[in-house]
């Protein structure tokens, strides 16, 4: 029994809000249960200097943790002057994750930077962003391509990130802290809609793991995230009406 009472190929109750901002280009606040991510998508003119010139755009991620999104408050690592190596290495990944499904030809030289601010942490916030943030830049290029801003869609198709794992022998499909903090492996997908992997992040926590157990896991992954693009889907065309 799962300490949820989920069944092993259950997710969380997610919901995906959009319109949470009034003033960026997209906006979206995803909730995985008890997790829950803020995430902006903004509009820069411009790209970095290492593409000036190139006829092409970038798409980027920030990630970071409010001060009291978990049990005891932490400190803002702007007051620390600098970023720790797990925050660096989880905007990473979102930005690895979205620019694998933009034609960044398509933006020009301009940059779209997705925001993600964890609210709360109850495990899932780097699969829950990555979630929210392509939600947020679909709505962004949407606008963008309406108001003639850019001539094609740069978004080719969706992709969604859910974490699966090991937990008490059996293979379960997207973890809460409860879990995951005694999970005997653990893994994150990122795939597209289309079911073409993005990026697999997999660890064995307390052992090993075999090829049948990862198999398990990767087919729990798949149904999660088709499950996740009919909600992005359903919460694009919420907005295109709103």
């Amino acid at each position: 029994m799962r300490p949820s009472a989920r069944a092993v190929d259950a997710l969380r109750s997610v919901t995906l809000e959009t319109g949470v901002n009034r003033y960026a280009e997209g906006s979206c606040l995803i909730s995985f249960g008890h997790t829950k991510v803020h995430v902006t998508a903004s509009l820069d003119e411009g790209v970095p200097s290492f593409l000036k010139g190139k006829g092409q755009g970038w798409v980027t991620a920030e990630y970071g943790m409010l001060p009291r999104a978990t049990h005891t408050r932490g400190r803002r690592e702007a007051a620390q002057g600098k970023q720790s190596g797990r925050t660096q290495e989880i905007q990473r990944l979102i930005g690895r994750s979205l620019r694998a499904v933009v034609d960044l030809k398509a933006l020009g030289e301009r940059q779209i930077s997705l925001d993600c601010d964890v609210l709360q942490a109850d495990g899932g916030t780097r699969t829950a962003a990555i979630t929210g943030a392509w939600v947020a830049l679909k709505i962004a290029c949407d606008y963008l391509l309406a108001e003639g801003v850019i001539k094609r869609q740069p978004v080719l198709s969706s992709v969604a990130a859910i974490s699966c794992g090991i937990h008490q022998g059996v293979p379960v499909l997207d973890l809460d802290y409860e879990e995951d903090s005694s999970a005997e492996a653990d893994a994150n997908f990122v795939l597209t809609g289309d079911g073409e992997i993005v990026e697999i992040q997999a660890t064995g926590e307390k052992r090993g793991f075999s090829r049948a157990e990862f198999d398990s896991l990767f087919a729990l992954a798949e149904k999660g995230i088709g499950e996740l693009t009919l909600a992005q889907a359903a919460a694009v065309a919420r907005a295109k009406t709103a």
